[in-house]
């Protein structure tokens, strides 16, 4: 999904973690070591059942074991520090590789799949109704909404929502135009977005629209 495909990216430019299963000497259960870091700092950590056991100390130099005097006893492996102090090197080294890989990645664009015009109201003649126009489906967030009146451009009485996430990762975002149906009048709806080559617009014709209505009624 190409949310979480940004999501990830974003992560791997900020900071590096790495998982590892081990072991503590004279300890039976498995830990958890982590490695995490910055441009300008890290941490490498075991955990154990849940818990934080012990961790490096970079800015004093040292680990620090932070299990209670009543836990299991933990013997660390003598070097664990230094082997610490290599690890954040090696991190730090494939974080910058990581900013270079990604910095010239093009962004992935998807246009919008799907343009919809239709009123809040049941339509009627002379009475303050809202017209909706609804885009969905499209990466990078947002579109651009414009609002006609017979032809000419409309922006009072319009206002848009912020973009909404969909489960796939894409958007799907929302524009409103307060009217008051009239005979003879055609309204459009046109959506710009950078995968685009061209807008996207709908019409909404009233005397259609309350035809419609009638028939329906």
């Amino acid at each position: 999904m190409k949310m979480m495909k940004m999501m990830k990216m974003m992560k791997m430019m900020k900071i590096m973690v790495v998982l590892v299963l081990s072991s503590l000497l004279c300890v039976s259960a498995d830990v958890l070591r982590m490695e995490g870091c910055s441009e300008t700092d890290g941490e490498v950590m075991y955990g154990m059942d849940g818990e934080e056991a012990w961790y490096s100390d970079f800015k004093n130099k040292k680990g620090v074991l932070v299990l209670p005097s009543f836990a299991d006893s933990v013997r660390v492996p003598e070097g664990l520090y230094e082997e610490s102090v290599v690890s954040l090197q090696g991190c730090k080294n494939a974080l910058k590789l990581a900013r270079g890989a990604f910095k010239n990645l093009p962004l992935e664009q998807d246009p919008p799949s799907s343009l919809m015009v239709y009123t809040k109201e049941h339509v009627e003649l002379r009475e303050k109704n809202t017209l909706i126009c609804y885009v969905t489906g499209f990466y990078p967030a947002p579109v651009n909404f414009y609002w006609t009146k017979n032809g000419e451009n409309v922006t009072q009485g319009t206002s848009t929502n912020v973009p909404y996430p969909n489960k796939d990762g894409s958007f799907n975002q929302f524009s409103r135009l307060e009217f008051i149906p009239q005979l003879g009048d055609i309204y459009s709806c046109t959506v710009k977005h950078l995968a685009l080559d061209q807008p996207l617009t709908r019409i909404w014709d009233v005397e259609l629209n309350v035809s419609v209505s009638r028939c329906g009624s």
